[in-house]
């Protein structure tokens, strides 16, 4: 497939549900996602190690929690979808550490990883992947200390009170290259 200005694109194909095999264990925590939403027209990604997928309200959902200082934060709450890319870390590494660290606020860093933007569903995502979720969200809840009935997570997560949003969003496409 050939996207504007020449560029080839990978191939999506979109695979049930009951099909899909997916360990959050490995794919998130090990080697990490890429949240990336877009408002007014600009796309912003992350790097992010926390998260999950699961049933919620009778929904195939995935959860993700961004902090408040987040760039991609203000991209999430301008819009109604987001997607999650799962990329080979062993040779994304490097770059899914530098989009990590680097804010979309001082510089198109979807540009400086030298990755690329699709689209499904209106909802932008890396086409660098092997696999992506796209979702509708659901919810977003600010995780405050209120609510933590462990008080070593406030003590050793949020010293500098830099707390998460919990998003949960429905999974409206599975997507595999």
């Amino acid at each position: 497939r050939i996207q504007s200005g020449g560029l080839i694109m990978h191939t999506f194909q979109p695979i049930p549900a009951d099909l899909f095999e997916f360990n959050a264990f490995s794919q998130i925590g090990q080697d990490w996602m890429l949240i990336t939403a877009e408002k007014h027209g600009k796309p912003n990604t992350m790097t992010a190690s926390w998260g999950g997928v699961g049933v919620m309200w009778n929904k195939n959902v995935a959860y993700i929690v961004v902090r408040e200082s987040r760039y991609t934060k203000e991209m999430i709450d301008g819009s109604d979808t987001f997607s999650l890319s799962f990329l080979k870390h062993s040779e994304y590494k490097s770059t899914l550490k530098y989009l990590g660290v680097i804010s979309g606020r001082d510089e198109d860093k979807i540009a400086g990883a030298r990755l690329h933007i699709d689209y499904s569903h209106k909802t932008p995502y890396i086409d660098e992947a092997h696999t992506v979720l796209i979702c509708k969200k659901l919810c977003a809840m600010p995780m405050t200390s209120d609510y933590f009935t462990d008080p070593s997570i406030n003590e050793t997560w949020y010293k500098d009170k830099d707390y998460h949003t919990l998003y949960i969003g429905e999974i409206v496409e599975f997507l595999a290259r």
